[in-house]
C-alpha cells in the first residue's frame, strides 16, 4: 500500500488516494454567511493539488453558533445553489469531498453577540482571555433535541447539494466534543456521568445522520484522540467511543486532538510540551485503528511523504494533512510527480501560547486568504503582522454577522 493506493469505504466508495485534505477554518463566508466567491477559488487549488479526499472547514449548523463571524451556515434551503457550486468545484478533478459539520458550544467569542450553550455552565479557561468567551448556558432536552436535528437538516442538505458526505465534528473542544469531556460535561442526567452517557448525543447525532441520507453518501467522524487535560478526555475514552461507532454505519473516524484550552491539534499540549513535529496523533490513532472497524484518518502536523507511509505502515488508513496543504495545495501532485518537498511554517515561540496560537492560527489563514485571491502564499509572513491583519478582518467580519442577525 502506498500513498496513492485506492481507499474503499464501508458503505463501497473509493477514495482515490490516501492523502486528505483536512479541514481548517477559513473564515470566507460572504455577506449572507453562505459560500464566497474566494471560498469556491480556493477550493478549486485543492481540487487541482490532487487530494484524495477534500474535507470542508467547519459549516454551522446553527446561524446563532459560530466558531467565527465569517463562517459558512447551512440551516435551510435558501442558499443552496452557492454549495452546489462549492461541491461542484472541489469535485472537478474527482477528489471525494465531504462537508464538515460543527456547533461551537462554549467556544463561541462573546463579542459575536449569541448566547452560548454548553453540557453545563462551565466557561473556558483561557488566562486573561477567558472574559473574550460568556458562561455557557447549560443545553436542555429540548436544545439536545433541536441540534440533533440540525445535524440531519443539514446533512440532507449537503447530499442535495451535491456533496459525497459529511464529517461529524466531534473534536477541538467544540460542542459534541464538550459532551465528551467529563471536564466541560458535569450533567447528572443521561446526557452526562458515564462515557456511555457522555457519547451519547454523538452517538444519536450519527443515527439521525445516518436516517436522512444514502447509502452511498459517507458519515464520518472527526474525534479527539486525547484533550491534553489533565481529567479530561484521553486515549482510553477515545477507543471506548471508536467501539460504541463500530456499532453505527460510520465510514471513516478522523482522529485529531487538543481545544482552544490545549491547542494540541498545533504541535503542543496544555503544560508547554512540544509535541512530535510530524505525526503528533500517530501513536494513538495506530492504536485505535486496531479496534476500529472502519477506516481511521490521522491529522496533525503532516507535511512529508515519508511520513505519510510511516502513518500507512501503523495500519491507519488515511493520513490528513492541512497546514502543508494551505501552503501548497498541490502537494499531493508534486509528491507523485516525485518531488520530495515538505512545506512548514516556522514555530512561533511567544512565551504566551494563547497569543502564540492564536497567531498560528492567523499565519495559516493569511496562506487561505492568498490562495482565495489566487496568489500565492507566504509561510515566511510574519506572524504579528498576520495576527494584526486577522483581528481587523474579524473586527469587520463580526460586525457584518451581527447586521445579517438583526436582519
Amino acid at each position: 500500500m502506498t500513498a496513492f493506493s485506492p481507499l474503499q469505504l464501508p458503505n463501497g466508495t473509493t477514495v482515490a488516494n490516501r492523502i486528505a485534505k483536512a479541514a481548517m477554518e477559513e473564515n470566507l463566508a460572504d455577506a449572507e454567511q453562505g459560500p464566497s466567491a474566494e471560498l469556491l477559488r480556493l477550493y478549486q487549488a485543492w481540487a487541482d493539488g490532487g487530494a484524495g479526499l477534500i474535507l470542508t472547514g467547519n459549516v454551522m449548523v446553527d446561524r446563532r453558533a459560530m466558531t467565527g463571524p465569517g463562517g459558512v451556515v447551512l440551516e435551510d434551503a435558501r442558499q443552496l445553489d452557492k454549495f452546489r457550486q462549492w461541491a461542484r468545484v472541489s469535485r472537478s478533478q474527482g477528489a471525494q469531498v465531504w462537508m464538515q459539520l460543527n456547533h461551537p458550544g462554549r467556544q463561541m467569542q462573546a463579542s459575536l453577540g449569541q448566547q452560548t450553550v454548553a453540557p453545563s455552565p462551565v466557561s473556558l479557561q483561557l488566562g486573561g482571555m477567558s472574559k473574550m468567551f460568556a458562561e455557557p448556558k447549560p443545553m436542555s432536552e429540548a436544545d439536545i433535541a433541536e441540534l440533533i436535528q440540525r445535524f440531519a437538516t443539514a446533512a440532507r442538505l449537503a447530499e442535495q447539494a451535491g456533496f459525497n458526505g459529511v464529517q461529524i465534528h466531534a473534536a477541538h473542544g467544540y460542542l459534541l466534543s464538550q459532551f465528551l469531556s467529563p471536564l466541560s460535561n458535569q450533567r447528572s442526567d443521561r446526557w452526562g456521568g458515564s462515557l456511555e452517557n457522555r457519547a451519547r448525543l454523538l452517538v444519536e447525532v450519527v443515527k439521525a445522520v445516518r436516517a436522512v441520507v444514502a447509502p452511498q453518501f459517507c458519515v464520518a467522524v472527526k474525534l479527539n484522540s486525547a484533550d491534553f487535560q489533565r481529567g479530561g478526555f484521553d486515549a482510553s475514552d477515545a477507543l471506548k467511543v471508536v467501539e460504541l461507532l463500530n456499532e453505527l454505519p460510520v465510514d471513516l473516524v478522523e482522529l485529531s486532538g487538543g481545544s482552544y484550552e490545549a491547542p494540541a491539534m498545533q504541535g503542543e499540549a496544555r503544560d508547554g510540551r512540544t509535541l512530535a513535529r510530524e505525526a503528533y496523533f500517530l501513536e494513538f490513532a495506530g492504536e485505535i485503528a486496531k479496534s476500529a472497524r472502519m477506516p481511521v484518518m490521522v491529522t496533525g502536523g503532516i507535511r512529508r511523504l515519508p511520513v505519510v507511509e510511516q502513518v500507512l505502515a501503523s495500519g491507519v488508513a488515511m493520513a490528513g494533512i492541512a497546514t502543508a496543504l494551505a501552503i501548497d495545495p498541490a502537494l499531493p501532485k508534486r509528491w507523485q510527480a516525485g518531488q520530495a518537498t515538505s512545506p512548514e511554517l516556522a514555530p512561533i515561540t511567544w512565551k504566551n501560547k494563547v497569543f502564540a496560537s492564536l497567531a498560528y492560527m492567523a499565519v495559516v489563514k493569511f496562506q487561505l486568504r492568498q490562495l482565495s485571491r489566487g496568489d500565492h502564499t507566504n509561510p515566511g509572513v510574519s506572524p504579528l503582522w498576520a495576527l494584526v491583519l486577522e483581528q481587523v478582518k474579524t473586527l469587520r467580519r463580526t460586525k457584518q454577522y451581527k447586521r445579517w442577525m438583526a436582519n
